[in-house]
């Protein structure tokens, strides 16, 4: 398996996790905030935050079906039969990853917008390679590249963003 293989296995992922930003700047979805904590505490801290939406889950799991299905069922051999059920799974891990992480960062008292490096850049990698295993068997070395040029493309796109002024900082 190729590191380009390892890009496009984990496309669908990589772009769930980017949806819950880009969601929020609909106009009809901005009143549906509904926090997957529903606002408790554990220790004193948020379980995930506030920015942790059902509405994010929702649609990340949506888009990383139909990158998925766009992807094909036979672009990667060992696909399931189905491409798009791939791509979901791969959104769920991934935003899950993601909210798994924001429960530790919490209660380390780490604030949300806060940067917390590694765990921020790899979080939603581990979670789709988790959740996608359910699914297709993954070698550790292939798990390896994918962990690899996805951090790679998560750094490299953050230091885009902050170049474009959306970021306040690099990483």
């Amino acid at each position: 398996m190729s590191w380009l293989h390892a890009l496009w296995f984990f496309l669908p992922a990589g772009i769930a996790n980017a949806t819950p930003v880009l969601v929020n700047k609909i106009p009809l979805l901005t009143t549906w905030k509904t926090p997957l904590d529903f606002g408790k505490s554990y220790n004193g801290h948020r379980i995930f935050g506030q920015n942790k939406t059902f509405r994010g889950l929702l649609f990340g799991i949506i888009v990383g079906a139909f990158v998925g299905y766009l992807q094909g069922n036979d672009q990667i051999p060992g696909y399931p039969e189905s491409s798009a059920l791939l791509g979901a799974v791969l959104g769920a891990g991934a935003l899950i990853g993601d909210a798994i992480e924001s429960f530790f960062k919490r209660q380390k008292g780490i604030q949300s917008g806060q940067k917390w490096f590694p765990y921020d850049q790899t979080d939603y990698i581990i979670g789709g390679l988790l959740f996608s295993m359910a699914l297709v068997s993954l070698t550790l070395v292939f798990a390896a590249q994918v962990l690899i040029v996805w951090f790679g493309m998560h750094l490299l796109f953050a230091y885009i963003g902050y170049k474009l002024k959306l970021k306040s900082s690099p990483i």
